[in-house]
């Protein structure tokens, strides 16, 4: 079985019940989430072979995080022990044209403040298909860049497949300098995984005639802007998901993939949402299950944004579908209707 690793970190998740804004709260649920975390989660659903890799304390909140992954059949046995604490962050989630809102306390977390000699990739790496990470976790420090880009040359190194989601977070760094240090990483990166306006903040690259306020998509402008960032940084695919957000709680869900060659756009689902959070990871994680797996490219890109749409559907981060539900909606049973 290809066996995948993922690297990030993965966080304390606390949210007001319902849509309870922060401000109403008197009680928070206490989940865990993080970028890669879900990636490799929903691969694990999915019945494939996959490792986190992270930082993580040793006191008992680090190790419900590990608790966490192993519940969903994450391998955990190559996480790092140590460290002060664990990052964390507060989700309110947005109603009608109220947006969701994030707020982050990870400084000083057990992998924000991880140095390269806690990782050996030569050694991690063994046996390893396909390595991932988001441009979340460079993000975290100049450390942290530093212990990716070491990672990624082990990779490639090693003829590993890679992929990044570019995850551009506003609150962790400037564009300038997101685009300098992914700007350096990405050179050994085979997939690259964006939304809407990740290639526009990261690189400069923005697709005529689009508006992500109103909800406006062209899609020939987004195979501009695939096709500009193979021209720059040589991508064998470039996946890119098309939101158009309608409210917070009614968007419409699609995605295009150009594999070098062709551009393949899925088909749109009309999403009512109970949670967003994760749905790009869950489209990530979708991606490479089907490339895997030995899908087509146009096959690939149908499963991952039925994958999304139903995650979400989910409350929480992480994407808890079958590969036969997600096959099912890609084949075009999307009624809802319940299943006896």
């Amino acid at each position: 079985m290809n066996k995948i690793i993922t690297f990030g970190e993965i966080m304390l998740r606390l949210a007001p019940p319902g849509y309870h804004r922060f401000t109403q709260a008197t009680a928070f649920q206490a989940t865990f989430g993080g970028g890669e975390a879900n990636v490799a989660i929903a691969l694990a659903n999915f019945g494939m072979d996959a490792t986190f890799v992270t930082k993580l304390p040793k006191h008992e909140i680090g190790q419900a995080a590990v608790n966490t992954l192993r519940q969903f059949g994450v391998d955990t046995s190559k996480i790092v022990r140590g460290g002060e604490r664990i990052g964390v962050y507060y989700l309110e989630k947005g109603a009608s044209q109220r947006p969701s809102k994030v707020i982050y306390d990870r400084a000083g977390s057990a992998i924000a403040t991880a140095t390269v000699a806690d990782f050996d990739w030569n050694a991690l790496f063994d046996s390893v298909s396909w390595f991932h990470f988001t441009g979340i976790t460079p993000a975290l420090g100049e450390n942290v860049a530093a212990i990716c880009l070491d990672a990624l040359k082990a990779a490639k190194a090693k003829g590993i497949t890679v992929s990044c989601d570019l995850n551009y977070r506003k609150n962790l760094w400037s564009r300038e300098r997101a685009g300098e240090v992914m700007g350096n990483l990405v050179k050994y990166v085979d997939l690259c995984i964006a939304n809407e306006e990740d290639a526009a903040d990261v690189f400069g690259i923005h697709a005529q005639n689009s508006d992500v306020s109103s909800g406006t998509i062209n899609r020939e402008g987004y195979k501009e802007v695939a096709t500009a960032l193979v021209e720059r940084f040589g991508f064998k695919q470039v996946a890119i998901t098309l939101r158009e957000s309608i409210s917070a709680n009614d968007n419409n869900w699609a995605a295009m993939l150009f594999d070098g060659k062709d551009f393949f756009f899925s088909k749109k689902y009309a999403v009512r949402i109970v949670d967003r959070v994760g749905g790009g990871d869950s489209f990530g994680a979708g991606l490479i299950y089907g490339t895997l797996n030995g899908l087509s490219s146009a096959d690939t890109l149908e499963f991952a944004v039925a994958a999304s749409c139903l995650k979400h559907s989910i409350e929480g981060d992480f994407n808890l579908v079958s590969v036969e539900e997600v096959k099912k909606l890609a084949g075009g049973d999307a009624s809802g209707r319940v299943q006896r």
